[in-house]
């Protein structure tokens, strides 16, 4: 399937990727700016590689001046061997932590299949990157483009700043807008998820003051600032949730945690109105976060 192209603004483009999932339409996203610089975030997974590279074929990009990369997770980083084999003397920024991996994947892959299954090997295998194209993102310089360390949904997670835009990755968690003008937000806090990390990532994008943010999944939302405090509140909410119900050693403990939270969680009251693929998708994705917060927790208690 091809990509699709939504014009956000003079500058900004969606190209929404469509990997052969069921339910991941319009969930894996890529963000090209066209500005004085040229830029994409994210390259998506490398079964959809060919149709970015046509996408930005489309819109006449013959030349980018960074990659920049949230964080290496498959569907974010999959297709960057080839991308990188397209532009080759475009530096490609990441958290100085998934360097080694992007120069030899051979762990990120075996791990992603280990944690995601049979949707880890839909994303597709990738390739390696020459470590001279890769720019840590903590020593990246540039006159128009911040990068800001944010370990909060992975120890290699980084967003980026312009003057209006915020590409947040998963710093702020995953949001859907809804038909009825509503939106439906979820943590992504696989393990291993530290919550003190995740909190001052999140604040670190909050003194920045950013307007609009921009999801990897999925799309854009204006008022940046409050759709992130929303985020933190979400996440602290959780935390009192299952830790709530933690020590009660049941064995539906998982089924538990679900109910309770679709029950106290605003953010999660339009999971009714995804079509049940997504259902199907987000409830994968929801029970490796309450994971997440769950091992945190033990960790916690156990002092380790």
């Amino acid at each position: 399937m091809d990509a699709k192209i939504n014009r956000i603004s003079e500058k900004l483009f969606l190209i929404t990727l469509f990997p052969p999932i069921s339910g991941f339409d319009d969930f894996i996203g890529v963000w090209l700016y066209k500005g004085t610089k040229t830029f994409i975030v994210d390259v998506g997974p490398s079964v959809t590689v060919k149709t970015l590279i046509n996408a930005l074929d489309k819109l006449n990009v013959k030349k980018l001046d960074y990659i920049l990369l949230t964080h290496i997770h498959l569907d974010h980083a999959g297709g960057i061997g080839e991308i990188a084999s397209l532009f080759p003397k475009t530096p490609i920024v990441c958290h100085e932590k998934g360097v080694s991996h992007l120069v030899d994947p051979g762990r990120l892959l075996e791990g992603t299949i280990k944690t995601l299954g049979a949707t880890g090997k839909a994303y597709g295998p990738i390739k390696s990157v020459f470590k001279a194209q890769l720019v840590d993102a903590d020593k990246f310089l540039s006159d128009s483009v911040n990068a800001v360390i944010t370990p909060g949904h992975s120890p290699h997670h980084v967003s980026y700043a312009t003057d209006k835009y915020l590409f947040a990755g998963e710093a702020g968690g995953v949001v859907i807008a809804l038909p009825s003008g509503r939106i439906y937000m979820r943590p992504a806090t696989p393990h291993r998820f530290i919550l003190d990390v995740s909190i001052k990532s999140i604040d670190a994008l909050i003194d920045i003051d950013p307007l609009t943010i921009c999801y990897g999944h999925f799309g854009i939302q204006n008022e940046a600032v409050k759709m992130l405090k929303m985020h933190k509140n979400q996440i602290l909410l959780w935390e009192e949730i299952i830790n709530s119900e933690i020590n009660n050693n049941k064995k539906n403990f998982l089924s538990i945690c679900l109910e309770k939270l679709f029950e106290k969680d605003p953010m999660l009251s339009g999971f009714h109105l995804l079509d049940k693929s997504q259902q199907k998708r987000e409830l994968v994705f929801i029970e490796n976060s309450i994971t997440g917060f769950t091992k945190y927790l033990q960790a916690v208690a156990n002092n380790l």
